[in-house]
Formats: structure tokens, C-alpha cells, sequence
């Protein structure tokens, strides 16, 4: 699905979703998906991360940088945790440097025999008037189809890489 025209975007239905099942237990899962110094080298788009703000984990009103990359198109979002239940759930929200909102980011984990399935929901949050704006700056014109393809992906290299096996690309 090619991102909604800016006259029909809503925002209460997620872009994009994702799960998977991991051998490995909730709060190791969590140790993981909640860190996105960690993250960023299991991530499609996402290649750098810092916390920023004299953060240094995560918890709610914590705030991270991060520097994307798609092909030879580069920008930077900045993030703050607006959930961070250890063992069960992080979200933060992502915006520009310059105050626009772009999207939310949830990952619930719930127990799942003696593992852990882990959901990952993105929403668009960008204004309307931004989605050109984004478009060019990503490269991306269908961002609904790219998340669903970079969740999967992350998700595949999360779970390789919790279970403790080969995940690099």
C-alpha cells in the first residue's frame, strides 16, 4: 500500500505491524528492543543512535537521536520514551529536530510458552502538509509498505541475535 494521499491519512489505524516469536525470555527481549544504541544495528533504516538530554536508558521522557539512512539519503529524528514497562512494553514517539511529529513505535512483549512473542506497531503521525516533504527526504513514497518490510527484517535480526545466532547482514 503506497502512504495515503495527505487528504486521507488517519491516524488512528497503525501503518504498519510485525511479530515473531523468541526463544528467550520477556526481560532479555526487553534489554534489547528497549536500547536504541542496540537496536540501531539490527534496524533497516535506523544506522546510529545515541541518547541525548543526559538520558542514558530507557524510561518515559527519556529522549535518543537517530541517524537514518536510505540508499544515499540521510536525516535525523529525535525520540522520546512515552512507555517503558521492563519485560513487557516500550513506545516512543519520533519527531524532527525541527518539532514535526513523524510516527509512534510500540513493542509489546508478552511471555509465549517459555519465550516471548514480540509485537512491533507503527502509527504516522506526520501533518499532512510534511508527507511531500518527507517523501523526498526519505525516498521512500510508499512508507506503509517500507515499515511493514523493515519490521519484518529487524524482527528477523532481533530474534537471531537474542537467541544467539548469526544476525549480521
Amino acid at each position: 500500500m503506497v502512504t495515503k494521499p495527505k487528504r486521507t491519512l488517519t491516524y488512528t489505524e497503525p501503518l504498519a505491524t510485525g511479530e515473531v516469536s523468541i526463544d528467550a525470555s520477556p526481560e532479555r527481549v526487553y534489554r534489547l528492543v528497549s536500547d536504541p544504541v542496540a537496536m540501531a544495528e539490527c534496524a533497516e533504516e535506523l544506522r546510529k543512535a545515541r541518547w541525548i538530554r543526559g538520558a542514558s536508558e530507557a524510561a518515559v521522557g527519556n529522549w535518543f537521536s537517530g541517524s537514518n539512512r536510505n540508499g544515499w539519503r540521510r536525516w535525523v529524528t529525535h525520540a522520546e520514551v512515552t512507555e517503558a514497562e521492563p519485560g513487557r512494553r516500550f513506545a516512543y514517539r519520533v519527531r524532527t529536530p525541527f518539532f514535526v511529529p513523524i510516527s509512534r513505535w510500540e513493542y509489546e512483549i508478552r511471555p509465549e510458552g517459555d519465550g516471548s512473542r514480540v509485537i512491533v506497531t507503527n502509527w504516522l503521525r506526520v501533518p499532512p502538509w510534511f508527507v511531500p516533504l518527507a517523501i523526498m527526504i526519505t525516498g521512500q513514497p510508499d512508507r506503509a509498505g517500507t515499515n511493514r518490510a523493515n519490521i519484518a527484517a529487524t524482527l528477523r535480526r532481533v530474534k537471531a541475535r537474542v537467541e544467539g545466532r548469526e544476525w549480521r547482514v
